[in-house]
Order: C-alpha cells, then sequence, then structure tokens
C-alpha cells in the first residue's frame, strides 16, 4: 500500500482543526524572526565584525542538520500521552525561550568567558531548540492532514510562520518608539529594547506551542484506519542506526534530488540577508561607514559618536520594521498560493515567486536616497532617510519568495514519502536547507572582506542573482515521477 493511498484515509479536517496543528508554529517563528532580526545586531554590540557575523550565524544551520534528521527519526517511533509529534514540539519550545532569556544578557551573565562567545552559545542553543520544534511541526501536518488537503495546510502553516514573523520582527521597534525604551547600546553592551523584546517573544513563543500541544489529538499508530502511522519497534544498536539513515539516504525520492538544487540557490541567498542586512542599509541608506562595524576600529576610540549611535539603532529597528514587512507580504501571498499552484501548477508558481524574490534584492541596490522623511507607521511616527520608505517595494517580492519558500517545497515533497518515516525523511531534507547556509556562512564574510571591501549592498547583490538561479532550478523538478519509497526501504530492511 503506497503512502498516498494510506494518506486518503484521513479524514478531512476542519480550518480551525488545521490551524491549531500549525499555531505553535506562530510563537516559534515570532521568536526565530526575533533572532533573525537582531542576532547580527547584539553579536556586532558584542564586538563581532563583518567577516566573523556569517560564521557566528553558522551555529543555525548546524544545529539543523544535527538535530533535524535525529529528531525526525526519533518522532517516528515516539508515542506517549502527548503524542508522537507534540513532546519534542514542547520541549523545543521550553529549550529555545530558555535561551532567549539569556542571550541578550550576554554581556552580564558571562564570567569566564567573553560576552561575544556566550552570546553564541545562546545562539547555538536558540537554534538547537528551534530546530527541535521546526522539524515535528512539519511531520505534524503530514500526519493530521490528508493529501488533498495538504496544499491548504502547507499553506496556512505558512501564513501562521509570517504572522508569528511580522510580530516577531516589528518588536523591538515598537519598544521603542511607542513604549520609549532606549534602543541604543554602548560597545560590549545590548540596547534594552532588544532585551525586553526577548523576553516577550519568549513568553508568546511558549504559549503558542502550548496551544498546539493541547489542541491537536494525534492519530494513535495503526488505529483510525490509518495502519501507516504504526511505531517501527525493533530496537536497533547505534551501528544499524546509522547504517539504516545512509540506507534511506540512497533511497530518497528524485523529487527531493531534484528539490535540492533549488533549495542550495535559495536558502544560500536567505542566509545572506538574513545576516547582512542590518550592515547593508545602514551603510547604503543611512551612509554609515564600514569602519563602525570594525571592533579594532571602535576599540580605538574612547566614545562612540551619539550620532553614529542613534543612527545605528534606528538602522537596527528599521530591519525589524523591514522584515515584518515581508512577512506580512509572504503571510498575504500564502493565502492565496494554494488557489494559485492549483490553477497553474506547483512548479510556475515557486519559480514566479522566487523570481520575485531575486528582483526585489537586485532592486535594493538602486534605492540610496539619505534625505530625512517623516513616517507614519499608524501606532507611531519616525524619521528616517526616504530611500528607507522605499525598501518597503522591494520586499514584496521577497514576501512572496519566502511563502513560496515555505510552503511549495513540502507540498511537491510530501507525496512521495511513506508515512511510518516522513519524520525522518523531513529531516534529511533538511539537509537541503542546513547545507547552502553553512557554505554561504563560510565563503559570504571573506567575499564580503576580500571582493567587496566590507560595503554590505554588494553582498546582497549577491542574494539576488542566486534567488534568479533558483527560480530557473525549478525547471529540473519533475513531481509525476514521485516514487514508491516505502516498497524500497521495506525490501531494504529483509
Amino acid at each position: 500500500m503506497t503512502s498516498e493511498t494510506n494518506n486518503q484515509q484521513k479524514p478531512r479536517l476542519s480550518f480551525w482543526q488545521i490551524w491549531n496543528v500549525s499555531f505553535g508554529f506562530l510563537g516559534v517563528q515570532f521568536g526565530f524572526a526575533l533572532q533573525n532580526a537582531n542576532a547580527s545586531r547584539i553579536l556586532s554590540d558584542l564586538g563581532a565584525d563583518l567577516h566573523s557575523l556569517s560564521l557566528f550565524w553558522l551555529v543555525a544551520p548546524i544545529m539543523g542538520l544535527l538535530i533535524q534528521p535525529i529528531v525526525g527519526s526519533a518522532s517516528d517511533k515516539t508515542w506517549n500521552r502527548l503524542g508522537r509529534r507534540t513532546p519534542y514540539i514542547l520541549a523545543g519550545g521550553i529549550a529555545a525561550a530558555i535561551g532567549m532569556m539569556l542571550m541578550p544578557n550576554s554581556a552580564t551573565l558571562a564570567s569566564f568567558i567573553t560576552p561575544l562567545i556566550f552570546g553564541a552559545m545562546m545562539l547555538a542553543i536558540m537554534d538547537a531548540s528551534f530546530n527541535l520544534a521546526f522539524q515535528p511541526f512539519r511531520a505534524l501536518v503530514s500526519d493530521m492532514v490528508p493529501s488533498e488537503q495538504r496544499t491548504i495546510g502547507y499553506s496556512i502553516q505558512s501564513f501562521l510562520i509570517n504572522i508569528g514573523a511580522v510580530l516577531g520582527s516589528i518588536l523591538p521597534f515598537v519598544l521603542t518608539n511607542v513604549v520609549g525604551i532606549e534602543n541604543t547600546a554602548n560597545a560590549g553592551e545590548v540596547a534594552p529594547s532588544v532585551i525586553w523584546a526577548f523576553y516577550i517573544g519568549a513568553t508568546v513563543m511558549l504559549g503558542s506551542v502550548l496551544w498546539t500541544v493541547f489542541k491537536t489529538k494525534e492519530y494513535a499508530p495503526g488505529n483510525n484506519g490509518l495502519p501507516e502511522l504504526e511505531l517501527d519497534k525493533n530496537e536497533e544498536s547505534f551501528s544499524q542506526k546509522l547504517t539504516g539513515f545512509f540506507a534511506l539516504m540512497k533511497t530518497m525520492p528524485k523529487t527531493m534530488k531534484q528539490l535540492a538544487i533549488v533549495q542550495f540557490f535559495s536558502w544560500f541567498a536567505l542566509f545572506i540577508m538574513w545576516v547582512y542586512t542590518m550592515p547593508a542599509i545602514s551603510q547604503h541608506i543611512w551612509g554609515i561607514e564600514a569602519k563602525w562595524f570594525d571592533p579594532s576600529y571602535l576599540e580605538s576610540i574612547t566614545v562612540i559618536p551619539k550620532e553614529i549611535a542613534l543612527a545605528k539603532g534606528t538602522a537596527g529597528d528599521w530591519v525589524g520594521i523591514i522584515f515584518a514587512a515581508y512577512s506580512l507580504f509572504a503571510a498575504i501571498s500564502s493565502l492565496f498560493l494554494a488557489k494559485v499552484a492549483n490553477k497553474i501548477g506547483r512548479k510556475l508558481t515557486y519559480s514566479l515567486s522566487l523570481l520575485a524574490g531575486g528582483i526585489g534584492y537586485l532592486s535594493i541596490m538602486f534605492i540610496q536616497n539619505s534625505e530625512p522623511t517623516l513616517v507614519n507607521l499608524l501606532i507611531t511616527q519616525i524619521e528616517v532617510p526616504k530611500g528607507a520608505v522605499s525598501l518597503f517595494l522591494p520586499m514584496v517580492g521577497i514576501g512572496m519568495a519566502w511563502a513560496a519558500i515555505l510552503a511549495m517545497p513540502y507540498a511537491i515533497l510530501a507525496g512521495s514519502l511513506p508515512a511510518k518515516q516522513t519524520g525522518v525523511y523531513m529531516g534529511i531534507f533538511n539537509f537541503t536547507i542546513a547545507a547552502p547556509q553553512i557554505i554561504s556562512g563560510i565563503f559570504a564574510g571573506w567575499i564580503l572582506t576580500s571582493v567587496f571591501d566590507n560595503q554590505a549592498i554588494y553582498i546582497i547583490m549577491l542574494a539576488g542573482i542566486s534567488m534568479v538561479l533558483a527560480a530557473a532550478s525549478v525547471v529540473f523538478i519533475k513531481e509525476g515521477e514521485e516514487q514508491d519509497i516505502a516498497v524500497k526501504v521495506e525490501s531494504l530492511n529483509t
């Protein structure tokens, strides 16, 4: 019996049942967005230079590479009173909340190591915890949602992810410009607005995770006419598990291999954006010289000029605003993804969305106007360069790409996976997310300093080219050639 046939036995879910399955992802992404928008800012404040920023960020994909396949395999074989996937979702939420409380306090808590190293360690803990929750959320949709509702299931998940990202991204800005908490920081310290944002983010994340844990009743293995969800109860040694893991790597469906090309170029670009948007727009729009991101230079002066600290703080807050903007546009886009994909096909929808993202990145180069203007953001007014306001337009395309990246690969892939091993295969698929980020982290900093002379706008242009290549690579995906790998896996185990 194929996985697709078994998927059809699952009962259709109401909108709110599908909503509850993924609601916890809103909070996880709330925390992840806070990290994405502010980790470079925190690490820079603690003493990281532009070259080393991407190296510190390597902990994110490395944690994903290590954690997700392990968690995927473990959750495939787990069943207790909390369920199959939800125990891991809960554990990840609790651990990430602890990391979020500690990271912005690195300068205060670090006693035996430098604050920068302590901050990097907390970043690693947060990323490990986020990944502990990410993979089971992906597998939970595949477990619970029947095949005919799969695209809408992942689209709702994408919508919730992006709502969480919007709220998380704008939080430091709101705390500064509405509540009145200070957003500037001395060398070696973290701005108070960022510290409080992380406290609030940890609370929201844990609350939403608990909502999914207690509102979602997973199908028990072997019950409800769903024999494909039975657990593999065979006890294996570590060497047998390792051999089995590599056997699964060999039997991965062609669809997964073809998607890997697209994933490489798209996630290479995303990693660059998350790491270098803050210095890029600080230099390109606010006109802050690259030397103000150089720890050696900062150590040679006694005090950072007030206007430089204020400009960096404002630029850092604005990164949160434009990240919230692309997340909002992604949330809106995700509402239409299923309908558009049903009309023109998943592949064309995916490709056009990635192309829009590539054009968005490339257009930032042509946005450069330092003339100040007063912007009404409904919740407050703020004076920023006109070029900063124009950044909303590229975020439309980037948001469309992000929505597609969060939903389309999984919707395309899920039909080719055996339900009994969805978790481990989703974990293996995470290799296609982690590997390009690791490559980007290793080389992007060197390219920025050695080729682009620390002018961060050019590394954003490289991200644009990479996203365009991702759009072109979609042509290699052949959805019609899904393998019945359940049969192949079974033959390997006999």
